[in-house]
């Protein structure tokens, strides 16, 4: 990074570094502990994720703070510009993270009574694995500023969205088998949702590294592949 006449305009860039570092190590703390409390129905772990989502929120405000008053005082352009937009919208982003991970904390502690067949919850956890992937690289991407990297995140969104797809079809099945799955499955669908919600979200950074090392959108669509809207089971029209 070059550096400025000032030394205290390159603290300030350097700052929201750590602190965008410091929130996408409580993402992913909270995405896999998430997970983990919904695979062994740990309703303590729920807790702390839920509790955790605080500290995360008040980095976010805390950098969007900063970041505006880094513009209101230095003017920043060129790349001092798109590193402050940057880090306005890669907070945004992980806040929006843990926030699903408290979702999925949320629906743990309504089912944690509740033992169905382990089966059942391991394609969340394969989900959960794909997208803490995803996450983890997309945030080594955004600190190395390696555009690759990120572009292969971008691309690989879709297969949480085909695993959301065939899950979506698979809970669908559980509860027509069987009334009493329905409570069940209907808060795993909604935890396989935050989850593919936490891929989108991976995404959107992998966009805003992009824009960050080259001043441009990036250009085509995304590689989306949930169809879970016109998904029917036996002739029957998903909700």
């Amino acid at each position: 990074m070059p550096g400025h006449i000032v030394s205290s305009y390159d603290t300030d860039l350097e700052n929201l570094r750590r602190s965008i570092s410091e929130m996408g190590g409580v993402a992913e703390k909270m995405t896999a502990e998430a997970t983990d409390a919904l695979v062994r129905r740990d309703d303590t772990l729920a807790q702390a994720v839920i509790l955790a989502d605080k500290r995360l929120d008040a980095l976010q405000r805390d950098i969007e703070e900063r970041a505006v008053l880094l513009i209101a005082r230095r003017q920043p352009l060129a790349i001092d510009l798109r590193e402050t937009i940057s880090a306005i919208r890669v907070s945004g982003d992980l806040e929006r993270i843990g926030d699903l991970a408290k979702n999925v904390a949320k629906r743990v502690v309504a089912i944690s009574d509740q033992a169905p067949a382990q089966k059942i919850v391991l394609g969340v956890r394969h989900m959960s694995d794909l997208a803490e992937g995803q996450l983890k690289d997309v945030l080594d991407a955004y600190a190395s500023r390696d555009i690759e990297s990120a572009h292969d995140v971008w691309e690989r969104d879709g297969e949480i969205d085909a695993l959301y797809n065939s899950l979506f079809r698979e809970l669908l099945t559980y509860m027509m088998e069987d009334p009493r799955n329905i409570s069940f499955c209907t808060h795993l669908l909604f935890c396989a949702k935050n989850v593919e919600r936490i891929g989108d979200h991976t995404t959107n950074i992998a966009e805003t590294i992009h824009y960050l090392a080259t001043g441009e959108t990036l250009a085509g669509d995304r590689p989306k592949n949930d169809a879970s809207n016109y998904a029917t089971v036996d002739g029957v029209q998903a909700p």
